[in-house]
């Protein structure tokens, strides 16, 4: 009963932290009462690292290298103007990998400073926080797979479209690094943090496509 009452203080806490969006709601802060106030300084100091919240030993992004691995995707705000929305979804699902969560906002500031930290002392970064930020949507989606975080770059291609490879988003679809269509994780602790940062836990499906096992099985 107290793990459970934690688990759900560390889930308030980590979103009430990192996460200024419309949608976040503040009644879940005193539901936890002494739980929360003791998982805050948790998360905190979690957050302050760096590091992914991990809940007795497991991860939002499911579990590395197996078929319940998950991945952070979002196509950016020129993905979106573009209408490529669905041709990026296509790729994705016709690999064999399974939409566990999708929705399309406007980042605050907030969100779009924590999400992208790591390149907070580029020159760049402001720019692209305000890009991200500026009015047009961006989508935001979980795919869970076997391998999806290694292979969902794959179907992204290089960060730099010129250096793409003929055939993924970046290399079909993209010329510019500045406007480079969307986002993948780069690393299990990436998408461990990317996932917490844009969804609650229960946005996350859980599901079983007709055709899982079919795709996923070893032999």
């Amino acid at each position: 009963m107290f793990s459970t009452t934690l688990r759900a203080g560390l889930r308030a806490a980590s979103r009430s932290s990192v996460r200024t969006m419309s949608t976040l709601s503040v009644r879940a802060v005193p539901r936890y009462g002494a739980a929360l106030a003791a998982a805050t300084a948790v998360t905190a100091f979690g957050l302050y690292q760096g590091a992914p919240l991990l809940l007795e030993g497991k991860s939002l992004a499911g579990e590395k290298g197996k078929a319940s691995e998950r991945s952070f995707v979002m196509i950016k705000p020129d993905g979106v103007s573009r209408q490529l929305v669905g041709k990026i979804i296509t790729r994705f699902e016709e690999r064999g990998y399974k939409l566990v969560a999708v929705k399309s906002l406007t980042p605050s500031p907030a969100l779009a400073k924590e999400h992208y930290i790591d390149l907070a002392s580029r020159p760049f970064y402001k720019g692209l926080v305000d890009y991200i930020t500026s009015g047009t949507p961006v989508v935001a989606m979980v795919w869970e797979g076997k391998d999806v975080i290694r292979q969902g770059r794959r179907i992204v291609g290089a960060t730099n479209p010129q250096e793409s490879d003929p055939g993924s988003v970046r290399g079909q679809y993209a010329v510019s690094v500045g406007r480079n269509l969307i986002h993948a994780s780069d690393s299990f602790d990436s998408a461990s943090k990317e996932i917490e940062l844009w969804f609650a836990e229960s946005e996350l499906a859980e599901y079983k496509p007709t055709t899982w096992d079919w795709v996923m099985a070893d032999n």
